[in-house]
């Protein structure tokens, strides 16, 4: 009887770019994908880590309305429209990606950097939002 230790099933699992499928039409003409995403939590703000391969800071737009925080990023094929494929894995196209937000994230405060075509985005929890220590006292 063969056992599978835990670091064997958490090998890396081959995951494929999802192409949205929208019901509206996208103002660019174009394939567009759904970008992997993370999100983490700290106790001062979530953390929301996206892949955008082939952006550059220019190419990619954040739009926060009515609480709909909707990233686009648009990904410049150059060379690539001139060449003839003979034999490709590797879809190009922009990526799009929606997000709720709820009251305690301070709209006013979001960041964002992109490095490598990872974009960073830190959303700050607003101040009744943060967890916080109650100091007891004894009379």
């Amino acid at each position: 009887m063969t056992r599978t230790t835990s670091d064997e099933q958490k090998e890396l699992q081959v995951h494929q770019k999802q192409e949205l499928q929208s019901e509206g039409e996208g103002t660019r003409e174009g394939v567009y994908f759904k970008p992997d995403v993370d999100i983490f939590e700290t106790d001062e703000a979530l953390m929301v880590v996206a892949d955008l391969p082939g952006t550059s800071a220019e190419d990619i737009e954040i739009d926060l309305r009515e609480n709909m925080l909707t990233l686009t990023g648009v990904v410049d094929e150059g060379l690539e429209q001139n060449w003839q494929p003979l034999y490709t894995e590797y879809k190009t196209g922009h990526f799009t990606r929606q997000f709720r937000l709820g009251q305690h994230i301070d709209q006013s405060k979001i960041s964002a950097a992109l490095s490598d075509g990872v974009l960073r985005l830190t959303l700050p929890k607003a101040e009744q939002a943060v967890p916080r220590k109650i100091e007891v006292t004894s009379s």
